[in-house]
Parts: C-alpha cells; structure tokens; sequence
C-alpha cells in the first residue's frame, strides 16, 4: 500500500510502499478516508518533539471506513464510518482504570509511537474505532480526533462555566474548535487574538472579538475591553512562551489559564501578582481523553460544531503535498486545517 514515512528526522517525508497491516484478534483495519495534518507533526519532521522508532508513518487525526476485523470483535462490521482515538492504551493500568489513557503506562500514539493514518490502511484495536454518523463528513471526522478533542478537553481541564468569559490564543485548528465549543457551553464573551488577519476576520464572523496582536500588547487590549477584570479562562493554543505568559496575565480573579501549545522554552510570571492575589490557576493540558469524543461527536451532528468548505484544504496522498502543507504550517496559514484524502478514497 502507499504510505508517506518520516525516515529521519530534519528532513521531508518520503512516499513508500509498505504492506498492509495484519491485525490480530482484537484489532481492525481500516481503510483511511481522510488524516488531517496537524502542527504536531510539522514538530516530528524538524525534531523539535522526538520519535525514536523510525521510520514511521506520520498522521493521527484519522477516520475512515471498516475493512476487516479481528475474531474476538463484535462491536464493528466491514464498512462501518469510524474516526480513530490516537492513544492506544493498554486499558488495565491505574491511569487508565481511571479514564485517563494519555497516563497509561504503556500508552502509543499513532502516527508517533506506530504508524499513522498518511497511508491506505492503519490498523488500531477496536475499542480505538468510534462510530462516525453519516452527517459527519470523514473530512470533518478525521480532524476532530485531535483538534477538536483537545480543545475540548482543554475547555474540560479550565472547568469553563456558563457565562464565563474566554480568551483564545491562536485561531488554526485548535482556535477554529475551542470557540465553537466554548459557545456550545453557552459561555460569555470570546476574545481571539491572533496575528493573521484573515483569521481574525473568521473569528469576529463567529462572534468573537478579534484581538490583533500586532496591534499592540493583547493583554493591554483585552483589559480595555473588559474594564480591567481580565478573562475567566484563557486558553494557550500556539506554543510560545510569550503568548502562555499573556494567558496569564489576562486572566481576572479565580481565572484559569489552559495551557496546551508546545515550547521548550521558559515562562516567566510574577507569582504574586498573576497567580496568588488573584487565586489564579495554570492548568497543563495533555491530549484528550476517549471518554470525551462522544460529546464531540454529537457537538459536530447537531451542528454546533463546524468546518465549513473554506476552512478546510485537501490533498493528495502525496509525499510533496504533503510536505508542502507541513511547511505552510510554519506560518500562519489562513486556513483552519489540511486534510489528506487518498485517491482511492474520493
């Protein structure tokens, strides 16, 4: 089958031909109809986040159909629509006794820690393959299993209440699905800051108010807009020190800040001020959980959950376009999200 591979890191994936995956007892393959590129994996290709089992094939946002399932499955049939959980936990542990299978002691993620969805096939266990209604293009499907769930998960960690206000920092994928969702929980005012403007456009069509962060200091702006009281969550989606330090900083009494972007780098705070005179809180957010798709899922089949046609770009199962939307993706792209869709699946 064709399958696009990091084979060493620092430089561009590699179309290949690899078997197809047998699976075992408890195990599915599915046919992939759609992997959304995600940011993360931009950081597998440069090194910046490492994968030590190379080569690999990349790709964890992923949903498709059923082609075969092991005996010991009951719960999926061939040509069942599924979108793909990307933890494989091992389901006994104390994390994930508890639900929380990013803990799990032997925890793998695909497209990272086992191959990916950027290929024909992928197989996961069953219990990793959700039922996708047929309302929901696999389009759609495939970046909610990571975008759209961690920002959930996010809003979930920052225990956003009904009213609550929300400063979103970051307006990709992440951005484009914490503000519906945070909507989706009926809060108050959304601020958006970001640095493109075509974003910021998007946003404020969506009823945020737009904070452009190249328009000067977007703490100092969201404390005019607010008299002064700040946000009651924030949300760190890009994964700069800078922008975790503003998340922060906006935050007004008993705020929580989520902070779920990647950076090696520092942050700096003023205990005192930021945190403990306003028993503020930093909350590190970490995947997202199988328990919280569901949600997900009928969020995205009511509507209340969306992506439309412009906010979504498609490729091919291609090693060039693909390596072309990870270099995009060191800039700020004006769309939300990329999605491969392999020829064989359109």
């Amino acid at each position: 089958m064709r399958a696009v591979r990091l084979i060493r890191t620092g430089n561009t994936l590699e179309q290949s031909d690899v078997p197809i995956p047998e699976i075992g007892p408890s195990d599915t393959l599915i046919r992939v109809a759609a992997a959304g590129i995600c940011h993360s994996d931009a950081h597998y290709r440069a090194g910046i986040s490492k994968i030590d089992n190379l080569p690999v094939t990349l790709g964890h946002e992923v949903a498709g159909t059923v082609e075969e399932v092991g005996a010991e499955v009951a719960s999926l049939a061939s040509g069942d629509r599924v979108c793909l959980h990307y933890l494989v936990h091992c389901g006994e542990c104390e994390f994930c006794a508890r639900g929380l299978e990013q803990f799990c002691t032997t925890v793998q993620m695909i497209g990272k820690h086992r191959d990916g969805g950027y290929a024909e096939f992928i197989k996961v266990p069953a219990r990793n393959a959700l039922a996708l209604p047929d309302e929901i293009s696999f389009e759609v499907g495939a970046i909610m299993m990571c975008s759209s769930a961690t920002a959930l998960h996010a809003l979930n960690k920052a225990r956003l209440k009904p009213g609550e206000s929300v400063a979103i920092f970051g307006f990709g994928g992440l951005g484009f699905s914490a503000l519906q969702l945070a909507r989706a929980f009926d809060c108050g005012e959304i601020y958006v800051v970001e640095v493109n403007s075509a974003k910021l456009q998007s946003a404020s069509q969506l009823g945020a108010v737009a904070i452009d962060a190249k328009a000067g200091d977007p703490v100092e702006q969201i404390n005019d807009v607010t008299g002064g009281k700040g946000v009651d969550v924030s949300l760190e989606l890009v994964g700069s020190s800078k922008t975790m330090q503003q998340a922060v900083q906006c935050l007004g009494v008993l705020g929580r800040a989520g902070l779920v972007g990647l950076t090696k780098e520092p942050m700096s705070i003023f205990p005192y001020t930021e945190l403990i005179n306003k028993e503020a809180e930093i909350i590190g957010v970490s995947d997202h959980l199988a328990a919280e798709i569901p949600t997900l899922i009928e969020f995205a089949r009511n509507g209340k959950l969306r992506f439309p046609p412009e906010a979504l770009r498609v490729a091919d199962l291609d090693a060039a376009q693909i390596n072309g939307a990870l270099d995009e993706l060191q800039h700020s792209i004006d769309h939300a999200r990329t999605v491969i869709v392999p020829a064989t699946s359109k």
